[in-house]
């Protein structure tokens, strides 16, 4: 049985980071291109960011946009000032991998793999 449920609970929520953050889960854009995008805006002002990802000629590009405009609303709504928001934090890791077959002549099936990312942005203010 477990011990000192109460105490961990809030030991762990003393600890939690208190940054703003939006996080996108099971995006059907593989990781590797999701991060082409990604690394375009870590560290800038977030309208600067917007601005760079309303232009991005990528698929992940308005994906992260989006998501970005989510953490921005999740700023605001912690009255914190927008002017002083930058992305301190944005990465996309590897989510689970769809495995689909395709036929091939005699008999045989090659494997497609649909590769998925959860992608996460945590701002913070200057």
């Amino acid at each position: 049985m477990a011990t000192r449920v109460k105490e961990k609970t809030a030991a762990r929520k003393a600890n939690a980071d208190k940054r703003p953050r939006a996080t996108a889960k099971y995006v059907r854009i593989a990781p590797r291109k999701a991060k082409i995008v990604v690394d375009l805006i870590r560290g800038k002002q977030v309208d600067d960011a917007l601005a760079i990802l309303m232009y991005t000629p990528k698929s992940a590009a308005p994906v992260v946009e989006k998501l970005l405009s989510s953490a921005i609303a999740n700023a605001e709504f912690k009255e914190m000032d927008r002017s002083s928001l930058y992305v301190a934090e944005v990465y996309a890791n590897q989510g689970p991998t769809l495995k689909r077959y395709w036929a091939r002549s005699h008999g045989r099936a090659d494997m497609i793999k649909k590769h998925t990312s959860h992608i996460t942005i945590v701002l913070d203010q200057k």
